[in-house]
C-alpha cells in the first residue's frame, strides 16, 4: 500500500507540460531583461514572424534569432516589465513586456502558439516596437 500512495503522491506532484510552460511569460521577460538571443530562440518555431522597429519579415529560428541578437546589440537592456499577458486559450498565449535598454524604452508583444505533438508553446510572432510614452 504505502508504495501506490507513494507513486501517487509523485505524480501529482509533478506539474503537467502545459503548467511548466504556464510561466513561459516570466521566464521570456528574464531572457529580455538580460538580451539572452539564444535563449529567446529556444522558444521560437521554425519561422517566425519578426518585426522589429522598421524591419518586418517571416524568417526562420536561426535568422530571428541574429536579428534579434544585433537587437540588443543596438540597444543593450536594462529592465523588462510584464505589462499583459493572456494564458486563457488552450491554444495561444500573449505576453506584452515594456523593455528599458540604454537607448530607449520598447514595447514587446510576444505570440505563442501551441505545437503538436510535443504540446509546448513556441514564439510564432515577435514585435519591438519604440515605447511612445
Amino acid at each position: 500500500m504505502k508504495p501506490l500512495l507513494a507513486l501517487l503522491l509523485l505524480l501529482l506532484h509533478f506539474p503537467s507540460n502545459n503548467a511548466l510552460q504556464a510561466d513561459i511569460i516570466d521566464d521570456l521577460s528574464v531572457q529580455f531583461r538580460t538580451g539572452n538571443s539564444k535563449e529567446i530562440a529556444k522558444n521560437f518555431a521554425a519561422s517566425v514572424e519578426l518585426i522589429i522597429i522598421d524591419q518586418e519579415d517571416v524568417y526562420s529560428k536561426a535568422q530571428s534569432e541574429q536579428i534579434l541578437k544585433d537587437f540588443f546589440v543596438k540597444n543593450p537592456p536594462n529592465k523588462s516589465t510584464i505589462i499583459h499577458r493572456l494564458s486563457n486559450s488552450p491554444n495561444y498565449r500573449l505576453g506584452i513586456l515594456s523593455l528599458n535598454t540604454k537607448n530607449g524604452k520598447f514595447r514587446v508583444t510576444i505570440t505563442l502558439k501551441l505545437t503538436k505533438p510535443s504540446n509546448n508553446f513556441l514564439i510564432s510572432e515577435l514585435r519591438i516596437e519604440q515605447d511612445k510614452e
